[in-house]
């Protein structure tokens, strides 16, 4: 048997309970799951699970939340008439800004 070494960390502590529970589920304790993850990251010569961003997705009442944010900025902004819209428009488009 090779030789042994100890290894540390620091842990969120509530982290670690909830994990070691998990492992303790699957019949194992937290120094095994730790091993484990060792040798998958030695045969597959870096980390053994993908590691990318979520999806940012926000809930309904964070959407809602924005919206009715928005609309109350919205509702301080002076009125424009249909001309200023439409001269806003023409200046946007002269300017390059929208395609025609």
């Amino acid at each position: 048997m090779s030789e042994q070494v100890l290894i540390q960390f620091r842990a969120d502590k509530n982290l670690k309970q909830e994990v070691s529970e998990i492992y303790e589920s699957l019949g194992m304790d937290l120094p095994t799951a730790f091993r484990m993850f060792m040798r998958m990251s030695k045969m597959v010569r870096g980390i053994p699970f993908q590691v990318v961003l979520p999806e940012e997705k926000i809930t309904h009442t964070e959407a809602l939340t924005a919206f009715e944010k928005l609309r109350a900025e919205a509702a301080s902004l002076p009125e424009m008439s249909l001309e200023e819209i439409n001269a806003e428009i023409r200046e946007a488009r002269n300017n390059g800004a929208l395609a025609e």
